[in-house]
């Protein structure tokens, strides 16, 4: 466990209660402490799409071979895109496990720069999700993540914050030529470091 030991507009001291040490974190910069006994949080600057897409593409390589883009970050909503070419089947359309993926990463990565930016430490995993594709995608498409209850974000904060876990749907419309082609509902699992 650890204790904060005294707050300036810069930094933070922190002792870490079992192993006896003290250490000071900046809070403009700062990352979550990552120890079995200890969490450190500091709100972060918000992730640009060009972050986004770079920590995607290095900690999630399917990412980068199926060439996912990041269009926009909001604090509502992400969209990603990705292109037909290395995401095609054999009706010449895209292959429903990519479409599937892409909305996977938009519905993970807006819960992923949100807790980001509140500075809540976690570890983020998909529990169960559903796809329905309403008609085939033909070329490059979007993946538009949004929280199925926007209501409720203080509520999956707190849990994560005091129970070290939490649960939360997210919703993503897959578009093409400015058309819905499929819907995606998941549920994702936040679990404290």
């Amino acid at each position: 466990m650890a204790q904060i030991l005294g707050l300036s507009k810069m930094t933070t001291q922190v002792k870490h209660m079992e192993l006896g040490w003290t250490t000071s974190v900046d809070l403009i910069h700062a990352t979550a402490l990552q120890c079995r006994q200890c969490r450190i949080t500091a709100k972060q600057p918000s992730v640009s799409p060009a972050e986004l897409e770079k920590y995607l593409h290095e900690h999630i390589p399917l990412s980068k071979a199926m060439e996912v883009s990041v269009v926009a970050i909001r604090d509502d909503a992400v969209t990603l895109r990705a292109p037909l070419a290395p995401n095609i089947n054999h009706r010449e359309t895209v292959f429903g496990g990519s479409a599937s993926a892409v909305a996977i990463l938009a519905a993970w990565s807006l819960l992923h720069t949100r807790l980001r930016r509140d500075g809540i430490a976690n570890r983020l995993v998909i529990q169960r999700n559903t796809m329905e594709f309403e008609q085939p995608i033909w070329g490059d498409f979007t993946a538009r993540s949004s929280l199925e209850q926007p209501g409720e974000w203080q509520r999956f904060t707190r849990q994560i914050t005091k129970k070290g876990k939490a649960r939360m749907a997210v919703t993503a419309t897959l578009e093409h030529a400015d058309q819905v082609v499929g819907r995606f509902h998941g549920e994702f699992v936040a679990l404290g470091p």
